[in-house]
């Protein structure tokens, strides 16, 4: 619990006290505080719950404030109300990471949270809710509909948390699309449950599942998954255990797949051959944009296996190789993929530990002439990279473009918002680097157009022009 969370006096009680019970373990949390005491919601019934509570004083619950709720609801679990909550329960998002909830706190959270349609996103990041814990918000979601966002990570739920986030997530029923899970200690046994969840749940569009221990079994399970599912559009594996067999299998349901767009798959055991496999998912899979297999063991011969798939990808916008050991023989192979392929939308290709040398870079300019949206991070001798990079920012492209625009007597903006085709205020990197360097208003090099980018902020891959305002 954070220091600021004080414990909070006890408050008179009413000559009436509200007659509050615990439930016996067949019975749901459910606490009536809604916004209409008109509608009826039925009860579902949970096994070895002891997690219940129950306001019974309808008349009351339906006038009774939020705050006053969670206050009372901390009463009956014998919790320490925290303060930080009270003071932003009107907010849209919660943060109450590390806070030490433990599973009563949490369940008190819960009660608080049915009747709330401000939160939209909650994060209980390492609070020990345990299995508990995470009934007292399932519980909570069958009832509330605000909720969209959840992180219950670092929380070590295991195999009977899985199985009751499996179970609520086969219902289909809340608004819940953004699920972090990360750190739980979830083994095959937890991807098992989750998988055949997952199998038919289309509301969940992003999860996060990474710093599990998912092995060569979970990679199989994962596949299988992902081969029918039609709900994911960005999924984070990363930290797992996937090997050989594992990336295979995982690339197998990936080549089928219609509607992820981002993987994090970084600090696995692909190899060589997951390489291979994942290339021809680059091959046939037309819809993922960004992945990311850094550390991965994958080397010059991986890295030719990938290009091979990157000769006729229309997708694939990101491509993070970081801390594979490919020299740069293997990074000339990826570039020219790149350029042998003229439908390639490929933004960003992340080499970044690769060191190459002058001829890597003449080889990059052929390749950029080809696809000027594209930007590679790599390794070069400072010497070489230096020089250039000083000699291009000598003159800083924001005053280049402040110089034109007070010539024409236009707004500086209003330059940038001509970069898009519908004047917008914010776009795609890859399109504005593109727009950039092709425009001839204010000629430039990439690495004036780097330093823009780094001005704008860019952010989730787009540039904001807001801050010119």
């Amino acid at each position: 619990m954070d220091d600021d969370d004080e414990p909070l006096e006890d408050e008179t009680q009413d000559e009436t006290e509200t007659e509050v019970a615990l439930q016996s373990s067949d019975d749901m949390l459910y606490c009536e505080a809604e916004a209409s005491p008109t509608v009826e919601k039925e009860k579902p019934t949970w096994e070895d719950s002891e997690t219940d509570l129950e306001i019974e004083d309808t008349e009351k619950s339906f006038t009774t404030g939020q705050k006053e709720l969670y206050l009372e609801a901390c009463k009956i679990v014998d919790v320490v109300p925290v303060s930080y909550f009270l003071r932003n329960i009107e907010e849209p998002y919660m943060n109450l990471n590390h806070h030490g909830l433990g599973p009563l706190g949490t369940k008190a959270i819960a009660v608080a949270l049915v009747s709330n349609t401000a939160i939209i996103g909650l994060e209980l990041e390492d609070n020990r809710i345990m299995k508990e814990g995470v009934l007292s918000l399932v519980e909570m979601l069958h009832e509330n509909y605000y909720l969209q966002e959840l992180n219950i990570s670092t929380n070590d739920l295991g195999l009977e948390g899985a199985k009751i986030i499996s179970d609520f997530l086969q219902k289909n029923i809340s608004s819940l699309w953004k699920l972090k899970l990360s750190g739980n200690n979830f083994k095959e046994e937890s991807a098992a449950l989750l998988c055949q969840a997952l199998s038919s749940n289309y509301r969940i569009k992003k999860l996060d599942l990474s710093h599990n221990e998912f092995s060569d079994k979970g990679g199989e399970l994962l596949g299988q998954m992902l081969g029918i599912n039609v709900g994911l559009e960005s999924l984070d594996l990363s930290w797992n255990h996937f090997h050989i067999q594992g990336a295979v299998a995982l690339c197998s349901g990936l080549r089928s797949n219609v509607t992820l767009k981002k993987l994090n798959l970084s600090m696995n055991g692909f190899g060589n051959e997951g390489a291979q496999a994942l290339g021809e998912v680059f091959r046939l899979n037309s819809c993922l944009t960004h992945v990311d297999v850094s550390s991965n063991n994958i080397s010059n011969d991986g890295a030719s296996k990938l290009s091979r798939g990157l000769e006729s990808n229309e997708t694939l916008q990101v491509l993070k190789l970081f801390l594979n050991p490919i020299s740069m023989d293997g990074a000339v192979l990826l570039i020219l993929a790149i350029k042998r392929n003229p439908k390639s939308v490929m933004e960003e290709l992340d080499i970044s530990n690769v060191l190459v040398t002058e001829q890597f870079t003449k080889i990059l300019d052929g390749v950029y002439a080809a696809h000027p949206q594209l930007e590679v991070l790599y390794d070069t001798v400072k010497s070489l990279s230096g020089k250039k990079q000083a000699i291009s920012l000598r003159i800083r492209p924001m005053k280049l473009i402040q110089s034109y625009a007070d010539q024409h007597k236009i707004k500086l903006v209003d330059f940038f918002r001509s970069l898009s085709p519908a004047r917008r205020m914010e776009m795609p990197v890859g399109e504005f680097r593109k727009a950039l360097l092709q425009q001839n208003k204010v000629p430039m090099d990439r690495n004036q157009v780097k330093d823009l980018i780094k001005k704008l902020e860019e952010t989730k891959g787009m540039v904001n022009f807001s801050s010119l305002l």
